[in-house]
């Protein structure tokens, strides 16, 4: 097994990712895509994707644009010029019968890919995906607590308290117990390579535009939930049962309304479900992914 950190230029601008490749491919190709906020190609994936490339599949992760060490846009970053870019991307490097997964953020662009891509992937993982709530958060009080988040972004106060947020190594570490729950994936080496990234990388600021993108005054402006019956490839949804950011029953309802969907819930888990419980992602995404191929191998479909 072999892991490369390579760039291409795309019209966008410059992307850098992590491309890990087997001794023998034997599977699909696997597409990885990470979340908002502090995060990147090599923090979400950097257990998950070396395991998928043991068991014999290419694995390609891109840092999005203005997160790791892609360069910001020069144009605010939204939903939309993310799936722009990754289109480009995955023509740039003649991505063919893969398999694409996405976490959070990544999960959203995931589902748009399928959508407006449809006979592009074979399969899918959706992981504490975003793009199934009407707004950024469920109960009682949702209406108020989105509209003070429209607020928030708009002023700019949420951006400069997030920005003092990341640079107290005590409150980073209040937020990853947050998102990992199970204590023994919370190791020294993550929490410093998370406060890295929040330190010197640029993905809270192209969080915040994004945010802003999305976060209108009364909804969230991607929400897929009313065109999820129209994907047609085989989808795994993995979630964690603690997961405070998306609601379990929202993701239960999104299983329940894709045709060829499985729901895995990560029990104690939390929103970065992939770091939290390893043992119990790696199993089931490499279920999907032996599912897909002993279905229809690699390379054998009809154009």
């Amino acid at each position: 097994m072999a892991e490369h950190r390579r760039h291409i230029a795309l019209s966008m601008g410059m992307i850098s990712y992590v491309e890990w490749t087997p001794v023998v491919e034997t599977g699909s190709p696997v597409l990885l895509l990470h979340g908002g906020g502090t995060d990147s190609a090599t923090l979400s994936w950097g257990e998950l994707a070396p395991a998928l490339t043991a068991a014999g599949h290419r694995v390609v992760a891109p840092d999005h644009p203005g997160f790791g060490r892609s360069p910001r846009l020069h144009d605010p970053l939204t939903q939309e010029r993310l799936a722009e870019y990754l289109a480009e991307f995955i023509d740039a490097l003649a991505l063919d019968d893969y398999v694409i997964a996405g976490l959070s953020m990544g999960g959203g662009l995931t589902i748009s890919h399928l959508l407006t891509q449809p006979r592009r992937a074979r399969g899918a993982v959706l992981l504490g995906t975003y793009g199934v709530m009407p707004r950024v958060t469920d109960g009682r009080f949702s209406a108020l607590t989105h509209y003070l988040t429209f607020l928030l972004l708009r002023t700019g106060l949420l951006s400069a308290v997030t920005a003092a947020y990341s640079r107290s190594p005590a409150s980073m570490e209040r937020g990853l117990k947050d998102i990992v729950r199970t204590e023994r994936a919370r190791t020294p080496a993550l929490l410093a390579a998370v406060m890295a990234e929040a330190k010197t990388g640029t993905g809270l600021a192209a969080f915040g535009e994004w945010q802003r993108d999305q976060v209108l005054w009364n909804r969230l402006r991607s929400v897929y939930i009313d065109r999820l019956p129209t994907i047609t490839v085989p989808v795994l949804l993995v979630h964690g049962e603690q997961d405070r950011g998306v609601p379990l029953a929202r993701v239960e309802s999104a299983a329940a309304a894709i045709p060829h969907a499985t729901l895995t819930v990560v029990p104690g888990a939390g929103h970065w479900v992939q770091r939290d419980r390893p043992d119990i992602v790696i199993p089931a995404v490499l279920g999907l992914l032996r599912r897909i191929d002993r279905a229809t191998p690699p390379g054998s479909e009809s154009t």
